[in-house]
Parts: structure tokens; sequence; C-alpha cells
């Protein structure tokens, strides 16, 4: 299944994508998709309605990140050898693991804000996992069991901030409007093996990024066991697992986002996004 939520932001309804690509509403079946809605036994029961008799959705609402009720936003750094080799950092013996804002997640075609006197924010598209049932300290072989589904995430990242202003990582990665993720959350049953997955990324129409999370360092089931290790993943967490070469900090010269820029990304079979950059404006 792939899952939506849509309409304005703060007043979204749960959908699900038919077939045809329609969207149909499920507010009737559902109150959301949040962390309620996504264990085995309610996806079960959700997969068997028959989206035809559910009603059709006229039009092109805005759509939001397709759950709510986030409690974790976790990403993986350096998980892709190229990736790594472009940064020039060495890559790593054991997952590198760092926290995204909840306060950063926004909807896959919301405008994406440049942080207050930014020079550097850049760009890195990700296979995004979402938490099913609680995990901790799961084996890699069960880990998957534990996964709801997948989604596309952009994880963008003020490389100043990040990198050059000390302490972790988490400063340049949780700003306002950082974490855009969707437009669907596709179900587990619909992504037989995440390591079979081409991930891409365009600003102004100019590929940047060609990838496949065939090539990740640590895959999702090792990623998953692994920070399950370390804190306790609740339903509705969602885990960013790197990204692949191509992001503007390894261009030479570096290329970093500027107002009016327009990223394009997805991920084969998870959909795609589209964010115009857009000045700060305090909120």
């Amino acid at each position: 299944m792939k899952l939506v939520r849509y309409g304005q932001p703060g007043k979204e309804k749960p959908g699900l994508i038919d077939a045809l690509g329609l969207l149909r509403d499920l507010s009737a079946v559902v109150p959301d998709i949040s962390p309620a809605q996504l264990s085995d036994a309610v996806l079960a029961k959700l997969r068997k309605l028959n989206p035809e008799r559910l009603p059709l959705v006229r039009g092109k609402p805005r759509l939001g990140m397709p759950l709510s009720g986030v409690s974790k936003f976790i990403a993986i750094g350096l998980n892709y050898a190229d990736h790594a080799a472009e940064a020039k950092m060495p890559l790593p013996a054991e997952p590198i693991v760092f926290m995204k804002a909840i306060s950063c997640l926004s909807g896959p075609s919301d405008p994406v804000m440049l942080p207050k006197g930014s020079i550097k924010s850049d760009w890195e598209v990700e296979l995004g996992v979402v938490i099913g049932t609680r995990a901790c300290h799961v084996s890699q072989k069960d880990a998957l069991n534990h996964v709801a589904g997948y989604c596309t995430v952009n994880d963008l990242s003020e490389r100043e901030y990040q990198l050059h202003r000390g302490g972790t990582w988490d400063k340049g990665k949780g700003c306002d409007t950082f974490g855009p993720i969707g437009p669907w959350l596709v179900t587990r049953d619909e992504v037989p093996n995440p390591q079979k997955l081409a991930l891409w990324l365009d600003v102004n129409g100019q590929r940047m990024q060609t990838g496949s999370t065939k090539t990740m360092v640590f895959n999702v089931a090792k990623i998953v066991s692994y920070v399950s290790q370390f804190m306790t993943l609740m339903p509705g967490d969602i885990i960013a697992t790197g990204t692949p070469p191509g992001v503007g900090m390894g261009m030479q010269p570096p290329v970093y986002l500027k107002k009016g820029d327009v990223m394009t990304l997805g991920i084969e079979g998870l959909g795609e996004q589209r964010q115009v950059v857009v000045p700060f404006k305090k909120s």
C-alpha cells in the first residue's frame, strides 16, 4: 500500500494511492496515519480494503508527510562508500548515528527554507525506514519485521553548522524544513528487498545524485538492529539511511543551495519530491 496524508498543514487527512495512482480518502476507516496505524495487524486490515469503494479525492491537494506522531528522526552518516570518499572522511567501522529534530519534518513538496545566515545548505536523497513495532535489542534476522514501510527523504544539511561550528552534526541537520518526507509511505510488503532501490536527485533540472541502496555500507537490517541497541525504536520513528555521492559539498568547487533553486528527487517505487528553496523567514 501507498499511504498518504493530504490537506493543508495541521489539517491533513489519511488516504491511500490506488492501483491507478488515484488518491482515495481513508477518513472513514482510520483517524490518521499515525503510530497506532503502523502495526502489522492494522496494516493487514487496511490491505483488505477495496480502494474502489473509498471516496475519490479530486483535484491535486497538498500532500503532507505521510505519517504523524513521529517521536524520533534518526539518521545514519557516511553510509555509502563513494559518498564518504567525496566528503574526504574515512569509512566508518560502525554506523554513524545522529538525530534530526522532529521540528524539521515537512511535506514532500513544501518549500525548503534556508536557515538564517546560511552559506552552505546542501541536499541528500535518502531511503527512509519507518518503524512499525517497538524494537529494542533486535537481531539483524528479525529487524525488518519491525519495519512498517519505506519512504523518500531529503536529509538537508547546513554544512557550516554541521562541520565547522563545533559539537555534533545535529546543528546542521535539524533546521526548519530540513526533513521533507514522502510523498507516501510504502508498506514493506511492496518493498521485498530494500537493498535494490535506485535513488536520484536533480537541482534545477541537472542530475546531481545517482545511486542504489545496494551500495550501502550497512544495510537496512543492520541499521535497525544496531540503532535498537542504543535506543528503543518506537512505531512512527523514522531512520534516514545515508546518501549516495553527488552532494553539493563534494563538487569541485562546492555548490550550495540558494533562493529559487528547485530540487526534485525520488527513489524507485517510493515516489518523488519537489521543493523550491526560499529565504529565511522567522515563524
